[in-house]
């Protein structure tokens, strides 16, 4: 493959970042961990011991095997099924490559999303350019499709949740099956307009940043949606008996609307998830400790233990972007 000419968008690397973005993630992190923190305290004052004791309390009682064998087949069929993904999306759109060489890339990117998730794929797109020589504004492009599609996958499930469960949710969830609505109108318009049935002559549209959405049809859309059915029902499941390991109760249908919500937050800028663990806490605000705790093993476990398995790849992903 020719490598000599990585087309790879350097403008975009070169723009220094201000200094409110570097600060977002970690005023973000305070603030979540800052509430957290008021309610294990209030909780642990009433219980008359520090917040610390009463949280550590919270995972004495946990059967960590059971966990671990819930966590470690799910991470690793996430692995399976997120990489599957990446390469019908890359095939589709940018160029034939195996399924075997796309899933240390993908591993190996977990890597990076130990600072961000969406930076991963950014490296997948880097990857790409180097080792096969696909122009990177091309896989750039692809992976923005594969976001665009995470989000109309979470709120779809949302939405089945909250609409499965009604009743049973706050009254803040049931805006949900509302904000798909919207979405879905967003969809057919936006649709039209990169497969140019409207506003053909708009410039926008024929930016390299875009060639994905110019090329996709309807049924690709709904097939990555559908590819990733499997991950978000074999997290509801997982997360539902994780959570009674931890002391939670909730139902299979519950948990189908709260867990595409809490992985929006797990999708928010700053370190440890915290925005995840702090939905946890404001879902089950009467047991602060059990949610805090449940929070911080489940989404880290998941972010270290995908790490990890990139870690197994670097050495080949190494060789093969530097020789």
């Amino acid at each position: 493959m020719n490598q000599t000419v990585p087309d790879v968008p350097s403008t975009a690397a070169r723009k220094t970042v201000k200094p409110w973005q570097r600060l977002l993630p970690l005023l973000i992190t305070i603030a979540c961990f800052a509430y957290i923190y008021t309610r294990l305290r209030s909780t642990a004052a009433a219980q008359g011991t520090s917040p610390l004791g009463y949280l550590l309390k919270s995972f004495e009682n946990v059967d960590w095997l059971r966990w671990l064998a819930l966590m470690i087949p799910y991470c690793c069929l996430y692995l399976l099924i997120d990489s599957a993904v990446v390469w019908k999306v890359i095939n589709w759109f940018n160029a034939k490559i195996r399924y075997a060489n796309i899933l240390p890339i993908r591993a190996s990117a977990y890597i990076i999303s130990l600072v961000n998730e969406q930076a991963s794929k950014g490296g997948i797109a880097y990857y790409l350019n180097r080792r096969d020589g696909v122009p990177g504004w091309e896989v750039a492009s692809s992976m923005l499709f594969l976001m665009f599609c995470e989000y109309y996958s979470l709120i779809i499930w949302a939405s089945i949740g909250v609409a499965l469960k009604w009743n049973g949710f706050q009254e803040v969830f049931h805006i949900i099956p509302w904000i798909a609505v919207g979405s879905l109108a967003f969809f057919v318009l936006f649709h039209l307009f990169f497969s140019g049935r409207i506003g053909s002559r708009v410039a926008l549209r024929d930016r390299p940043i875009f060639r994905a959405f110019r090329l996709a049809k309807v049924w690709q859309y709904g097939a990555v949606i559908l590819l990733r059915a499997p991950l978000v029902l074999a997290g509801v499941i997982v997360y539902t008996l994780a959570l009674r390991l931890f002391g939670g109760t909730v139902s299979y249908g519950e948990m189908l609307g709260y867990l595409p919500v809490i992985f929006f937050g797990a999708a928010m800028p700053g370190p440890m998830h915290s925005v995840a663990i702090l939905f946890w806490v404001l879902l089950f605000p009467g047991k602060p400790g059990q949610m805090t705790a449940f929070g911080l093993v489940m989404h880290n476990f998941f972010l270290f233990f995908n790490a990890a398995v990139g870690l197994l790849f670097l050495r080949r992903a190494t060789r093969e972007l530097f020789g």
